[in-house]
């Protein structure tokens, strides 16, 4: 017998996405940002990368199993029936250029489950992937693009310069952080300027950050460590200390040995005002709609980043809310601006590496 929700979740009404008239132009002038990063980046190296979250520091591939007995508002979508399902995860930092760690930035995870059959999105046709894109924060760090655009200006201009700088202004501006942490409260602004705590990113919570179709609902989703050994790792610190990639080098030190569990929940909507769909900055407050449990992610002990790995994940996969199912649409204007902005990203990293991006149909042979 499936269980009952204890909230009344809010049914989808598209009046709840305003469309500001200059959108289009917003949305050209982001893109326009992300090609100045990755023509820089490209320059630099040689070698096409993500306009953001270039650096991955864990590829790992697992199961995603859909629990039995969902509420009927719970089982939509890819979570419509129970089961198992490959998935694939990608452990990341958000800069678009390739930094030491200790340049400390919010940490992001893409995840893309295998196997998902329904109504696509556009764009999405002929694939059965469903794609989660992630971050460590309950919320985005602007509440619309064009506030967005203003700090990825400025970032742009700096995607290359000066590492030694960034190192010293991240030590900085962890202090600061550290010191606004003390007293209860933290600047999404700081840590996404480098002022990100060196802690281990296994231990982290993701979330959507932005809205998403869930059904006739709306919702965010979140990926939270479950494992004992993973649950540990929360806000563990790291010593980065002369180790350039010492996050990608903790990642492999665990899944050496261990295996790990992450829980999927979904936190549908239950009021507008206080759970909007166009200010992508609002925390979604618990109180009233906690987030439920839908699926768990399993993964077993595995080489979980090589440079074989990153040839097929970082070069010839994009991780996108718009690679879905038509049940789990991206609402709001930071996901209206993303389909575009991806897809530029992704064609320049498919024509400049010689490589085109593909949705995979499974996961047999696919990672190393």
């Amino acid at each position: 017998m499936s269980q009952v929700l204890s909230i009344q979740p809010l049914p989808f009404d598209p009046a709840f996405e305003q469309v500001p008239d200059d959108e289009p132009e917003t949305i050209r002038e982001l893109g326009e940002a992300i090609r100045v990063i990755i023509e820089t980046t490209y320059r630099d190296t040689g070698h096409a990368m993500r306009g953001v979250h270039a650096k991955s520091h864990g590829l790992l591939q697992g199961e995603i199993q859909i629990l039995d007995n969902l509420p009927a508002e719970l089982a939509q979508g890819a979570f419509a029936r129970p089961g198992a399902f490959p998935v694939i995860m990608r452990f990341s930092t958000n800069p678009g250029d390739i930094l030491d760690d200790n340049v400390s930035t919010p940490r992001g995870l893409g995840i893309k489950i295998m196997g998902v059959e329904g109504a696509r999105l556009p764009g999405a046709e002929n694939q059965v992937t469903q794609d989660f894109v992630m971050q460590n924060a309950p919320a985005f760090t602007a509440p619309t693009p064009k506030a967005f655009l203003k700090s990825l200006k400025m970032l742009s201009k700096t995607t290359d310069k000066a590492p030694s700088v960034k190192r010293a202004m991240s030590a900085i501006l962890r202090g600061t952080e550290a010191v606004i942490e003390a007293v209860g409260a933290e600047s999404p602004t700081i840590k996404s300027l480098g002022g990100h705590p060196e802690t281990n990113l296994l231990g982290e919570t993701y979330s959507t950050v932005v809205p998403l179709l869930y059904g006739l609902y709306y919702c965010k989703v979140t990926v939270v460590p479950v494992s004992a050994e993973l649950a540990a790792l929360t806000d563990a610190k790291v010593d980065l200390s002369g180790r350039p990639d010492g996050l990608r080098e903790s990642v492999n030190e665990f899944f050496a040995t261990h295996d790990g569990e992450w829980e999927v929940r979904v936190q549908l909507a239950t009021d507008i005002e206080k759970m909007p769909v166009e200010d992508a900055s609002a925390i979604w407050p618990e109180d009233l709609s906690p987030p439920i449990t839908v699926a768990r992610i399993r993964v077993s002990p595995q080489p979980a980043w090589t440079e074989a790995r990153s040839g097929v994940v970082d070069d010839t996969l994009a991780f996108s809310p718009w690679h879905g199912l038509a049940a789990h649409r991206p609402i709001g204007g930071v996901n209206r601006s993303r389909k575009p902005v991806y897809e530029m990203s992704a064609g320049f990293r498919g024509t400049r590496n010689g490589c085109p991006m593909h949705e995979p149909q499974t996961l047999d042979g696919l990672l190393p």
